[in-house]
């Protein structure tokens, strides 16, 4: 039996979500993706207004507190849940706003010189789509991020995760309708948490 590039292509992707690796597809995947980059552009440029404008109005951003468990317990214990006990983040559209009113005031202690900042993203995948790849209105996608952020003089901090979002389609463009945050820490490294993921 013959095995095509393409057959392999889809044997190669099988475990995401089952997903036909279609034109529209990779088409759709690059959408995403120049989402990203674009997002990523307004918080490095320090557009906190504009990015505000890329979330949906019923945003849920969350990022869990990570735990050291013991091995076979990282499914139901590793990460804190959303809504129960403490966690990083767990904003919505309002909270987020303010954070970002509170950094253009030009007295938040923390980001007073403001802080220089690079996010990149890699490793996209769409892992779900609604109601179906060539007319999707909802898609779950993840990736991973860094973020490299230098403030004062010698302050370097650099974040790493994952990022599972939900992007919905508004009119013509995709908003972020859902955010869960892992960042590949246990202990928080940094001084603060004042840049957005």
């Amino acid at each position: 039996m013959t095995t095509t590039v393409q057959d392999q292509d889809k044997q190669q992707h099988a475990g995401n979500a089952a997903i036909e690796r279609s034109a529209a597809y990779y088409r759709l995947k690059a959408d995403v993706e120049d989402f990203y980059y674009h997002e990523a552009d307004l918080l490095d440029d320090r557009r906190f207004r504009d990015w505000l404008e890329l979330l949906t109005d019923d945003i849920s951003y969350f990022m869990p507190i990570r735990r050291n468990v013991k091995f076979g317990q990282q499914a139901a214990r590793e990460n804190t849940k959303r809504g129960e006990g403490i966690s990083w983040f767990d904003e919505d559209k309002w909270t987020l706003t303010k954070r970002v009113e509170q950094i253009l005031t030009g007295v938040h202690y923390a980001e007073e010189p403001l802080s220089r900042i690079t996010h990149m993203v890699s490793n996209v995948q769409i892992k779900g789509a609604r109601p179906e790849i060539g007319a999707a209105r909802e898609l779950d996608v993840t990736g991973r991020f860094l973020v490299y952020q230098n403030r004062v003089e010698y302050e370097t901090y650099i974040f790493v995760g994952r990022r599972n979002n939900t992007l919905r389609l508004i009119d013509t463009a995709w908003k972020i309708a859902r955010r869960e945050i892992l960042l590949e820490q246990n202990i928080l490294l940094a001084k603060n948490l004042t840049t957005f993921f």
